[in-house]
């Protein structure tokens, strides 16, 4: 089973793809993260995504391809997956068909759908632990200490992320609603494309995705 979740950024995907990948039985992973674990190993292509993502634009297409690619061919990942924030332009969707042709290509894309207004109050109340890198935020799932982790065994320290600051976030929704849409139309005329509102409970929306992968 290969699965593409779509949404703007502050919409959840990343809890839902963790969520929906255990159900499935497969590995999940966002594009985000690999970044990230590029930039703590210092890597190239690390490097040069973080030179992007502190401005809230999207890392080029090259750089994240080859970071993606590298993932899912990955022996471990060969029962499927689900993809948290990729594809985002033409070229990302093209090459990966190309890639997935042998492997059965991509079973359903879901989009988690959340308004401009929520996302800009859900973006920017975002914290993450300098330690463990648990995400909290101020207006859902505040730490029980402003500031600190909740983790006993962690004892971090919380920060604001270069990309959950208010201008960056604005820049972030702009470029999303700019550069996605596309790839939204590319997958609705495949007809593999399901909505969901965003906006529901956590349980409600995770029950909408199970329900949209199932029909």
């Amino acid at each position: 089973m290969n699965v593409i979740l779509m949404g703007p950024p502050g919409s959840g995907k990343g809890t839902q793809a963790a969520s929906l990948a255990e159900k499935l039985g497969v590995s999940a992973v966002s594009s985000g993260d690999l970044f990230r674990d590029h930039q703590r190993r210092n890597t190239e292509l690390g490097q040069l995504a973080r030179s992007y993502m502190e401005r809230g634009v999207y890392v080029p297409d090259d750089v994240t391809i080859g970071m993606i690619m590298e993932w899912i061919n990955d022996p471990d990942h060969s029962s499927g997956f689900v993809l948290d924030g990729f594809p985002r332009t033409q070229a990302q969707a093209q090459a990966l068909d190309d890639a997935l042709e042998d492997r059965g290509g991509i079973d359903h894309v879901v989009l988690i759908s959340v308004s401009d207004d929520e996302l800009v109050r859900r973006l920017g109340g975002r914290l993450t632990c300098d330690g463990c890198q648990i995400p909290y935020n101020l207006n859902t799932s505040p730490p029980l200490v402003i500031g600190k982790c909740d983790d006993d065994d962690c004892d971090g320290t919380l920060y604001q992320r270069e990309d959950d600051k208010a201008e960056v976030v604005a820049r972030r929704i702009e470029v999303y609603n700019q550069e996605t849409q596309p790839i939204l139309d590319y997958y609705r005329e495949a007809g593999i494309l399901s909505d969901v509102d965003g906006e529901q409970s956590v349980g409600s929306v995770g029950d909408a995705l199970q329900s949209a992968v199932n029909a």
